[in-house]
């Protein structure tokens, strides 16, 4: 995988989008960050990819995966990049 096959489109002090830096960076995924526009009518770039103004967004250039919302995100990751993490027991 090279540096750039994850881009995360994001706002800065987002909870929801540090949620999936949180989870990007505990399965050690070399990403992108991308800062959209505060003002969600201007979030166009965001609209074009997922279809949706809302951040986090996400595009996984391994997979062909684009999303957003950051409880689908995080549930991709851990499907996509957390095989053979047994330690966690499913508890959360």
């Amino acid at each position: 995988m090279s540096e750039s096959d994850i881009t995360l489109y994001r706002l800065q002090a987002c909870p929801f989008c540090e949620r999936v830096v949180r989870k990007l960076h505990e399965y050690g995924l070399d990403y992108q960050s991308r800062f959209v526009e505060p003002m969600h009518s201007d979030r166009d770039v965001v609209k074009r990819l997922s279809g949706k103004r809302t951040v986090p967004a996400i595009v996984d250039e391994n997979t062909g995966v684009t999303m957003s919302e950051s409880a689908n995100i995080v549930a991709y990751l851990e499907r996509t990049y957390g095989e053979g993490d047994e330690t966690a027991g499913g508890v959360a």
